[in-house]
């Protein structure tokens, strides 16, 4: 098994993005993502819309992985596939569309759990990307989840903290759509934020005991400040709409960097992996890019195509876990809360 090649082709469809890569042992060969824009205009993702174009985008998305990757179906090991956590109708169309191409291959069947290939994209091979050292800590920031995970290995991870009612990403779109801005709203507050001041208006930040977040009290916090702002101006937003995005970015950053020095004094661990479609966030990234030489610490930040949701990452849990042997039965069901 150490001596020849092993091809993973990876499907994901948790959410609103149908995916496939192929990976040839850690490294992708091809990383194909079809995004859903129909969710636009309902300001939000829409599960039965989901589902449905999932099942439009499943094949000719891995037809496309496989081209790139100039494999054929013959060739490949083993196939991995989200099995959770995420949208149970979009779960579905992944795994029954991987249970019935590793039935009719007679390939090795490798479940995966999403939150965990975020963490572990950062083992994809990439002559320009360092990679964590065991062990460190990993914060999962995305529209689902917000965690800071203690990684001691490929497999053996720990939850020392999360977010006890809105995930981070909501936080962002949510405040988007208070302010008016089309859905997704997280990577325009991302613009905006960076041409405005980010200490015009201050939020202030929940208190929460260890290492745990809550946004949902900010969410509100921001909904008060607006409907007070425009009942007495109504081009309150439009006038001050960067300084407005720059202030709850900050925020948002304080809290998130807060936890972090946290978990870093709790555990004595000095490296910091992000990951999740959050990560992608200018602000995020600068943050802890200055915390490196600030603390002492050394920082993992993803390539942007690898921060939002992508099948490579499923591809490197799959091909990890093909070298242990870890495979799943065609009894494997998808689970829409599944715990790291």
């Amino acid at each position: 098994m150490e001596n020849k090649n092993i091809y993973i082709l990876a499907i994901e469809s948790s959410c609103d993005d149908t995916s496939a890569a192929v990976l040839c042992n850690k490294k992708a060969l091809s990383n194909i993502v079809a995004t859903q824009k129909i969710h636009e205009e309902y300001g939000g993702v829409v599960p039965e819309l989901a589902s449905r174009a999932h099942q439009q985008n499943i094949v000719p998305v891995v037809h496309q992985a496989l081209a790139k990757a100039n494999i054929d179906k013959n060739q490949l090991s083993a196939i991995a596939f989200t099995r959770g956590p995420g949208l149970m109708g979009s779960l579905l169309v992944g795994t029954s569309f991987a249970k019935s191409l590793s039935l009719g291959l007679n390939i090795p069947l490798i479940e995966v759990n999403h939150m965990q290939a975020h963490i572990l994209s950062h083992f994809i091979e990439d002559d320009t990307h360092k990679t964590p050292k065991f062990p460190f800590l990993a914060m999962t920031i995305s529209g689902g989840h917000t965690q800071v995970v203690l990684v001691e290995n490929y497999f053996k991870m720990e939850v020392i903290g999360e977010s006890l009612d809105d995930a981070v990403g909501e936080a962002y779109d949510k405040s988007a759509k208070i302010l008016g801005l089309p859905y997704p709203g997280g990577p325009l507050i991302d613009k905006y934020a960076q041409l405005g001041n980010p200490k015009a208006f201050p939020f202030p930040k929940p208190k929460v005991e260890g290492l745990n977040f809550s946004f949902s009290g900010l969410k509100t916090s921001i909904l008060y400040f607006i409907q007070k702002e425009t009942a007495k101006n109504p081009n309150f937003i439009a006038e001050n709409l960067n300084d407005i995005c720059a202030s709850i970015q900050y925020t948002i950053i304080n809290i998130l960097m807060d936890k972090l020095k946290k978990a870093v004094k709790q555990t004595g661990i000095k490296q910091i992996a992000i990951g999740g479609g959050v990560s992608a966030n200018s602000g995020i990234r600068k943050a802890l890019e200055e915390a490196e030489i600030k603390h002492g610490w050394t920082a993992y930040i993803p390539k942007f195509e690898f921060c939002t949701d992508n099948a490579a990452m499923i591809g490197i849990v799959g091909y990890l876990k093909y070298m242990e042997t870890e495979f799943s039965d065609q009894s494997v069901t998808a689970k829409a809360r599944y715990i790291l």
